[in-house]
C-alpha cells in the first residue's frame, strides 16, 4: 500500500484572466499548469467561476427548536461527484479527480480537505475540483470536509469505490 507517494495536485485561485492548462508530462502523468508547456499539446481547463465572499453576520446561537439538527451546518448541500460506487473506477495509474458538489458556495477562509481511507490527504483546496494520484488497487473509502483552518466546519457522507488497475508486463 505504501508503495509511491500520494499527491494531490493544488489548483490555486488565480486572476480571472488567468487560464490553467492539462497536459501528460514526459512521465505519462497527468499535468497542470498556468502556461502551457513548450512542446507538448496542452488542453485549457474549463474552471468554475471563483467564489464570491459576501459579509454575513454570524450565526445565531442554537435555540431549543435547532438543538436537536446537525451542529455546523453550514453548507445545504456537501458531497463528492464523479465517482462510481456500483462498478470499479478504472483508473490504469491510480490518478482521478472527484467533484465536490456545494451549496451554497464555499464561503470566506473555508477550503476543501479529501478524507481518503479515513486520514487527510493532499492539501486544502479552495477548487471543487480534487485530484488524486497514485491510488493503488482495491477497496477506498472518501469524503470530503470543508476545514476553516484547521477546524471541520462540515463533513460529506463517505462514499466506498473500488479502483482498478491494468498492470502491463
Amino acid at each position: 500500500m505504501g508503495r509511491g507517494f500520494l499527491l494531490m495536485l493544488l489548483l490555486i485561485a488565480l486572476p480571472a484572466a488567468a487560464q490553467i492548462y492539462k497536459y501528460t508530462d514526459a512521465s505519462g502523468n497527468t499535468a497542470y499548469s498556468n502556461q502551457p508547456p513548450d512542446g507538448v499539446t496542452a488542453q485549457p481547463v474549463e474552471l468554475p467561476p471563483l467564489n464570491s465572499v459576501e459579509r454575513q453576520a454570524p450565526l445565531a446561537p442554537p435555540t431549543e427548536a435547532t438543538r436537536g439538527e446537525q451542529p455546523n451546518s453550514v453548507y445545504e448541500v456537501l458531497e463528492l461527484t464523479n465517482l462510481p460506487t456500483d462498478e470499479a473506477l478504472r483508473a490504469n495509474n491510480g490518478t482521478f479527480t472527484v467533484n465536490v458538489l456545494i451549496k451554497p458556495r464555499l464561503q470566506g477562509q473555508h477550503a476543501f480537505r479529501l478524507l481518503l481511507d479515513d486520514q487527510p490527504y493532499g492539501q486544502p483546496s479552495n477548487v471543487p475540483i480534487l485530484q488524486l494520484v497514485d491510488i493503488d488497487r482495491g477497496t477506498h473509502s472518501l469524503a470530503v470536509q470543508v476545514i476553516d483552518g484547521e477546524n471541520i466546519v462540515q463533513q460529506s457522507p463517505t462514499i466506498t469505490f473500488t479502483v482498478q488497475r491494468v498492470h502491463k508486463s
